[in-house]
């Protein structure tokens, strides 16, 4: 948009200004936690993570597809997950959080430190002509 305010349009020869109908939308979401120690609350460490990152093949960050087969989120989902050293990643999507074994899974996407969205531009209406 910032193009329109540069140039000068001709109608006589036809130019025309093009409004997309949809726009990505890029949110940074981060790569997980580098940090090996989690603290208490007076910030001594507390624990010691392990150095592995990727567990079953699947690293935090990853947009991935889940089949789940039965109970409450049977169906299938796609999101974001957080990977688990036992397996059981949590995946989130938009209607909310939960836990699903790494058997379930298929990758989509590997995780690059952003979220992507497509959104609908709205059609600005016409202004009306003065005199």
């Amino acid at each position: 948009m910032d193009a329109l305010c540069v140039g000068r349009l001709d109608h006589e020869d036809g130019d025309t200004i093009v409004l997309p109908e949809q726009v990505l939308i890029v949110k940074a979401t981060g790569r997980g936690s580098y940090t090996r120690t989690t603290p208490d609350r007076f910030g001594f460490p507390r624990l010691r993570r392990g150095r592995v990152e990727q567990h079953f093949g699947y690293v935090t960050g990853d947009l991935v597809r889940a089949t789940v087969p039965s109970g409450k989120w049977a169906g299938t989902w796609a999101g974001r997950i957080s990977v688990r050293a036992r397996g059981q990643h949590s995946l989130t999507t938009p209607a909310g959080r939960f836990n699903v074994s790494y058997w379930n899974l298929r990758l989509v996407q590997r995780g690059d430190g952003y979220g992507y969205s497509t959104r609908r531009e709205p059609v600005p209406s016409p202004s009306p002509k003065i005199g």
